[in-house]
């Protein structure tokens, strides 16, 4: 019997191989376990994403797979296998792999769903030194090994990184891109079952969710994946990548793939992604910086990210070099945007709630980076990630948020704290405009919570700070402002009332 986790959905974990001991015809053992969703309070969306994901792929698999409900995977393991053997793919957390290796008949073959091996990495991680693991670098390495946008020995263009082309604000006098809308799914009757179970697990106070669910927005089975991929590569990939780091209030989708979800739920294969993005540009039906940001996102930072998760250990987890340990508030945490003024974190906080989705920018420069200049404790701040999102697993929220967003690792994984001020939401977004605050105060009743809390961030990690040469100027430029007191005091007194 061959064991599938609720994120290995796809037709590539059934491929038989002598390292999985998965065979053509071996019998499957799916196992919904409810103790997961109490141990978080998950966003409702998510749970009703993933319950529907693996409840579609029984449906599919037939008479082949044993579906069961339990109280915990050991319980349904015991319950469908008793002490026979079973073989598992390599799980994506830490926590399963525990599961997986202290179960006596349960043997784990390697990983499925990434371009890399796990030892490649080592390998090519241990060659730099085990430090200077700049994602750049590894991207190269991921193209020439795969042959993913390569000419011959050259990148395609002649240029590795079109990020310099990818950069565009939003149109102005526009409140949304004139580009085809994302595939949206079809909700069907086993929606409507994970939905009623849903409402009596909590009516009965068995489980707790967070945000709203409803209708089902991004794709439960594989023939969705594979439409939303089609639709997006078809249809929205050309202007994907100019305006991939901008922000639009009412249009939160932009020109983005919606493939995040399906790639983690294993629907899709990365592969396949690339592969399909690569070909439109080489047929003349996409433009090389847009397939090149996609390609950058997929086989580049999600692929380092799993990488980063595995090689930097467990511990990694904990990392808090900036010593941030203020509690998330409770209104962040319950996804309460009512009360916000900052029209920015009130949008994308309200994105959250509603759709359990934003994309790369709002997470990192409105979202984290508000996390980041209150000094939120890392391992909460990645703890209410993973829970909010539906695309949030451990493996994508641990580096994603203490090494990208929170700068806890102190510059392992990247080389400098990503936050700013008002002045770069106001220059990448149409949210500064009717707001209340002004992006260009840091002080007064309309002072922006972004810019004084940047200044105080800097200020308070000074001596940290100006010794990177990629924020040394920045924090140079506090000896230059004439109210720094007057903001110290302004954020201390803020605390963590709603911006």
């Amino acid at each position: 019997m061959h064991w599938l986790f609720g994120d290995q959905l796809g037709p590539h974990f059934l491929r038989p191989s002598p390292d999985s001991g998965l065979t053509r015809d071996a019998p499957l053992l799916m196992i919904e376990a409810r103790s997961v969703f109490r141990r978080r309070r998950f966003h409702r969306a998510k749970a009703h994403l993933v319950l529907s994901a693996m409840r579609h792929r029984a449906a599919e698999l037939g008479d082949r797979v044993t579906y069961v409900r339990a109280d915990t995977y050991r319980e349904g393991l015991e319950k469908a296998a008793g002490g026979a053997p079973v073989t598992v793919h390599h799980p994506t957390s830490y926590a399963a792999v525990r599961l997986v290796r202290s179960l006596p008949h349960v043997a784990m073959g390697p990983p499925r769903g990434f371009l890399v091996p796990l030892e490649d990495f080592a390998a090519w991680a241990d060659g730099h030194g085990g430090r200077r693991l700049r994602q750049e670098d590894f991207y190269r390495w991921v193209r020439q090994g795969h042959e993913l946008l390569m000419d011959g020995d050259s990148p395609a263009g002649g240029r590795w990184n079109y990020d310099h082309d990818n950069r565009e604000p939003p149109p102005r006098k526009t409140s949304a891109l004139p580009v085809p809308a994302p595939y949206r799914p079809r909700e069907d009757e086993i929606d409507d079952e994970v939905r009623h179970d849903l409402d009596r697990w909590e009516s009965d106070g068995d489980v707790s969710f967070v945000g709203r669910d409803g209708p089902r927005l991004f794709p439960a089975t594989r023939a969705e994946a594979r439409e939303a991929l089609r639709r997006f590569v078809d249809r929205r990939l050309g202007t994907f990548g100019p305006y991939e780091d901008a922000m639009l209030a009412a249009d939160p989708v932009m020109s983005h793939s919606l493939l995040s979800s399906s790639l983690n739920l294993g629907l899709l294969d990365p592969g396949e992604c690339v592969d399909r993005a690569e070909a439109a540009w080489r047929e003349g039906r996409a433009p090389l910086n847009s397939v090149e940001g996609f390609v950058r996102q997929i086989a580049g930072w999600r692929e380092y990210v799993w990488q980063l998760y595995w090689y930097f250990g467990e511990e990694y987890r904990h990392s808090n070099e900036l010593r941030h340990t203020a509690p998330v508030p409770g209104w962040w945490d319950d996804l309460d945007a009512d009360d916000i003024r900052a029209r920015c974190l009130h949008t994308v906080l309200s994105q959250v709630r509603d759709t359990g989705w934003t994309h790369h920018i709002p997470r990192l420069m409105i979202l984290g980076s508000y996390a980041l200049q209150h000094g939120w404790d890392p391992a909460a701040v990645t703890d209410w990630f993973h829970r909010s999102f539906v695309d949030g697993y451990d493996w994508v929220m641990v580096p994603n948020v203490v090494g990208m967003s929170q700068y806890a690792d102190g510059g392992r994984m990247t080389t400098k704290p990503y936050t700013s001020g008002g002045a770069y939401v106001n220059r990448m977004s149409d949210l500064c405009g009717p707001c209340a605050h002004r992006p260009g105060d840091r002080t007064g009743a309309h002072a922006c919570p972004y810019t004084a809390g940047y200044w105080n961030f800097l200020d308070r990690h000074r001596s940290r700070l100006e010794h990177n040469h990629r924020t040394a100027q920045a924090v140079r430029g506090l000896d230059r402002l004439p109210d720094l007191d007057e903001v110290r005091h302004q954020e201390q007194a803020r605390g963590d009332s709603p911006p």
